[in-house]
């Protein structure tokens, strides 16, 4: 079968590869919403603390391991190549890097088990899970990469969704008929890893071809030189979003003070994935259209009908968010948890603003100035770092809450004050100021209610939630347009 044959699946409409990664990405975020509880339930905030600690670790591996070749990967793919193009390509973009990762990697692990030998030092078990984890993630990543540049959606929607709930089964599982452990937990981890490594395996062997004459140092040199500063990007990224568990384990000591951090910060991300990570994927691809073919005045019409009902929609989770934040921990977690409700409150109602401030600032990538974009990414992370020493050992873990909550203030903020001018947007002022009161009123009037004083949780919730939607939604419904946004999208669906 010639590679074009191979290809030949792929090739449907930007529509529907959109609906297939939408769709996965819902799955995917449905796993995160069933094993949070679960898991949090079943380990507590020691073992809970743990398994975030080292993952935090692999994610930061895994950033330096793959040497930016998920990168170059999607940047220097073969479109519309014929097979020997795609044989170099295969050769050099995706196997040398994978070997020379591989190699690296040995050299890490015989380093670590002589000093350890040497020193007469007993590792745990769990960091070489850890360790066993990164060339898997890294052989994952590469070949998802290249699904992606040769527009195999549907397969890679498919498997991202099936790795995924299988790892929750095998974490879960693992944790309920072993032991309740992280080791355990990592365990199920490693086994649904594995699995896919195999399937992708058989998939690489099938559809992709090598050879030792198509070997060019000279391309891969320039594949490194590519991706190495998306590889610092992608680090800072990891470190202004994960760095905290590590500071808080350094500077405490103590591994239930990582996971109550932990527990809150999962929950934020779920928030973080449904609100911001969807919509910069329907964004951005027409927000790049638009200016490439109609201008900058496009792309501010284009923000404007975002940030309308954006702005609603933000200021509404974050007051939601700030105010039951603690009963909803408790509620699916458990009354144990319940330290990590503050944590849950800010790094969530920050994740649910910092949209507004992306979308309204999004032009520095449009000018090609991604140097620009690197600078004060690490400039946050660095500061997260600076900061965590400052407020942990003097605030405990709200110190690094607090650090997190600045650090994104100042890259929303930043990221719009240095957006070109003729692409720099703002909310709509009105729709601001009508969703700041609306806010305040729900807010005062559940601080008053007495509802905070029940005892059962789920019923504060509910009693919460239909406050809020009487409140709020009463205040957004007050503006006419957003009545007429929501009669038009019912006419579209």
């Amino acid at each position: 079968m010639t590679m074009a044959a191979q290809r030949a699946p792929a090739r449907v409409g930007v529509g529907t590869h959109f609906l297939r990664y939408a769709s996965s990405g819902l799955l995917v975020m449905l796993a995160g919403l069933v094993s949070f509880p679960l898991l949090t339930r079943l380990l507590d905030n020691t073992q809970y603390g743990i398994l975030g600690y080292y993952e935090t670790w692999v994610m930061i591996a895994i950033a330096v391991a793959k040497l930016g070749a998920q990168h170059a990967i999607v940047r220097f793919y073969p479109y519309g190549g014929d097979a020997q193009a795609m044989r170099r390509f295969s050769t050099n973009l995706f196997l040398l890097p994978l070997l020379v990762s591989g190699g690296v990697w040995a050299v890490g692990i015989a380093v670590v088990g002589g000093v350890a030998w040497a020193r007469a030092l007993t590792l745990s078990p769990i960091l070489w899970c850890a360790l066993l984890a990164i060339p898997l993630n890294v052989f994952i990543s590469l070949v998802q990469m290249v699904l992606r540049a040769g527009e195999r959606s549907d397969l890679l929607s498919g498997t991202r969704v099936i790795w995924r709930w299988m790892e929750l089964a095998g974490m879960v599982g693992a944790v309920l008929l072993l032991e309740r452990s992280a080791l355990a937990a990592y365990g199920g981890k490693l086994l649904a890893a594995g699995l896919v490594v195999a399937f992708y395996l058989r998939w690489v062997l099938r559809h992709l071809q090598f050879a030792r004459s198509e070997l060019d140092m000279r391309a891969f040199a320039q594949s490194v030189r590519y991706g190495m500063p998306l590889v610092i990007n992608e680090i800072a990224t990891v470190l202004l979003i994960s760095i905290d568990r590590v500071m808080l384990k350094s500077l405490t000591g103590d591994y239930a003070a990582v996971g109550i951090y932990t527990i809150g910060y999962s929950l934020a991300l779920q928030v973080s994935m449904l609100m911001h990570a969807t919509l910069s994927e329907s964004f951005v691809p027409v927000a790049n259209r638009r200016f490439e073919t109609q201008g900058p005045a496009a792309v501010r019409a284009l923000k404007r009908q975002v940030l309308f009902p954006m702005t609603y929609a933000a200021i509404g989770v974050a007051v939601a968010i700030a105010c039951v934040a603690t009963d909803a921990i408790v509620a699916v977690s458990g009354p144990d948890k319940a330290m990590s409700g503050p944590v849950f409150a800010w790094i969530g109602a920050q994740y649910a603003l910092y949209p507004l401030f992306d979308i309204a600032g999004y032009g520095l990538l449009l000018h090609k100035r991604s140097m620009t974009v690197l600078a004060l990414t690490l400039i946050a992370a660095i500061g997260n770092i600076l900061l965590n020493l400052w407020w942990v050992p003097s605030l405990g873990l709200m110190g690094a809450v607090y650090a997190t909550t600045v650090c994104y203030a100042f890259l929303g903020l930043s990221g719009w004050w240095l957006c070109p001018r003729e692409l720099r947007a703002w909310p709509d002022l009105r729709a601001v100021v009508t969703a700041v009161l609306g806010a305040g009123l729900f807010w005062v009037a559940l601080r008053t209610s007495g509802i905070s004083g029940w005892d059962n949780v789920w019923l504060r919730l509910f009693a919460a939630g239909g406050l809020w939607a009487l409140l709020y939604g009463g205040s957004v419904l007050s503006d006419p347009r957003m009545r007429r946004w929501v009669v038009q999208l019912r006419h579209r669906g």
